[in-house]
């Protein structure tokens, strides 16, 4: 099940909310654990199981931790469970990988290939694990106690607002929340209208551009496209991907208004970024924060050599592009955000300083732009020849008429994502909408304009089957 749905929207929420609401709160936890299984098993029943049975074990093995003086059985038990973890993500996302890397290998060398059941990867696996993660290591630096009740851990692991597409939630950003909150007619009012935002995001705006994406980008023959054609398949999943990813963060993080939780954002508008190094504080930020905190200040950061702190940067983004699919196009990808953050504080830094933050935007947006196609295609070899299509210069006069709704959508995609550098307002408007409190008449508007929206979105995904979720490949 995803937000996205008919039967989320119309079934699972309402149901969801109503019971939650009426609930006293000695049983609120309860019902959103209850809800987050059922949403889990919805999508992945197989699973489940495994999912449960790991969190519990984690649960009782981190409780034992905490209790243990010796710094070296410390260590041990955090291994232990760090080990549980990671060896479940190594498995199920990597072991295809790997098995069929190593009979690329076996072939070359004229030997047999390792016979191999491919395994199915769990939803969501990648963010639940770098939760359990933070619980683990969190307790173990003591900067929180671990939770008394099991429930409340299981809560935090499978909270289904946020637990397949993110954002990734760090135990001690929400351990008081999970045990006293409330959410007040402000917080039910501010989250219903921050949902709404994303699913119009996903919905009105995201699957438009992956229609045409998946067109152009997924196809068969990619030697045929001319050069125009290729550079309008790359914006579209540019803004698809960006449109759907931040959609659902607003959504995650309007729901969990709604019942009391404050989420930690996700994006900040990252395609006005000045330079590469910006657009990764911007850009999936709960991700950046966790690779800062818990892989390259661990490594050294920036308290190291000049040549070591370029290697920690390298190794980092590396592991980035390998945490968001197995692939070698998205190390690739990883090892390209990872060389610019080098280039810009070797000499790009300056040089943007030197032209000026519109120019610099641009051409920062045009990397992040040509970094999505590795990203995107499905190989390396499909990937060079799109490149080659972008930069063949072969345009070709594009026919508007043919394909108003796309045109007109991608006109908006750039109006929302350049939005909050309009003079004065863009930010204030933002910021009013997604910290602070609206006035009476302000939220009778964004009220009856959340309602309309609703509907809208409600209403083009019943007249309309394409509606792609593309977190199963992380």
């Amino acid at each position: 099940m995803v937000f996205s749905s008919i039967a989320f929207l119309c079934y699972f929420l309402p149901c969801f909310l109503c019971i939650y609401y009426l609930s006293g709160k000695a049983y609120k936890n309860y019902v959103i654990l209850a809800f987050s299984i059922f949403f889990y098993s919805w999508g992945a029943p197989s699973f489940i199981f495994i999912l449960l049975g790991s969190t519990i074990i984690d649960f009782f093995l981190v409780r034992k931790m905490s209790k243990m003086t010796l710094p070296k059985e410390r260590k041990l038990a955090l291994a232990a469970s760090l080990t549980l973890n990671l060896g479940l993500l190594a498995y199920f996302k990597y072991a295809n990988f790997f098995v069929d890397n190593l009979n690329t290998l076996l072939d070359g060398f004229g030997f047999e290939d390792l016979s191999w059941t491919s395994v199915v990867l769990p939803i969501g696996i990648s963010f639940y694990t770098f939760q359990t993660l933070t619980y683990s290591i969190d307790v173990y630096k003591g900067k929180n106690a671990p939770l008394d009740k099991l429930s409340d851990y299981l809560l935090y692991i499978m909270l289904f607002p946020q637990m397949i597409a993110g954002p990734i939630i760090r135990y001690n950003t929400i351990a008081k929340q999970i045990t006293d909150r409330v959410a007040g007619y402000e917080d039910r009012l501010m989250g219903f209208y921050r949902f709404v935002i994303g699913l119009s995001k996903k919905v009105l705006i995201a699957n438009v551009m992956a229609e045409k994406a998946d067109a152009i980008m997924g196809a068969s023959n990619l030697t045929e496209l001319d050069s125009s054609t290729a550079w309008v398949g790359l914006l579209a999943y540019s803004f698809q991907i960006y449109f759907d990813f931040s959609g659902y963060s607003d959504m995650a993080i309007g729901i969990g208004r709604m019942i009391g939780f404050k989420f930690p954002e996700n994006f900040d508008n990252p395609y006005t970024s000045s330079s590469i190094t910006e657009f990764w504080r911007r850009w999936h930020m709960t991700l950046g924060d966790w690779m800062r905190d818990y892989l390259y200040i661990p490594l050294g950061g920036n308290r190291v050599s000049t040549s070591r702190m370029y290697c920690n940067l390298w190794i980092v983004f590396l592991l980035s592009g390998l945490w968001h699919g197995a692939s070698w196009n998205f190390i690739l990808w990883g090892v390209f955000h990872g060389s610019f953050l080098i280039l810009d504080r070797l000499f790009l830094l300056r040089f943007y300083d030197a032209i000026g933050k519109p120019f610099s935007i641009l051409l920062t947006f045009f990397i992040v732009v040509l970094s999505w196609v590795v990203f995107r295609v499905e190989t390396f070899s499909d990937a060079m020849i799109y490149y080659q299509r972008l930069f063949a210069f072969d345009f070709k006069q594009i026919l508007f008429a043919a394909d108003k709704l796309f045109y007109f959508v991608l006109i908006l995609c750039f109006f929302f994502s350049f939005f909050v550098m309009i003079p004065k307002y863009g930010k204030r408007i933002q910021q009013s909408l997604f910290e602070g409190y609206l006035s009476k008449s302000w939220n009778i508007t964004f009220f009856i304009t959340s309602l309309i929206l609703f509907c809208f979105s409600l209403g083009t995904l019943a007249t309309n089957s394409f509606n792609p979720f593309i977190y199963f490949r992380f």
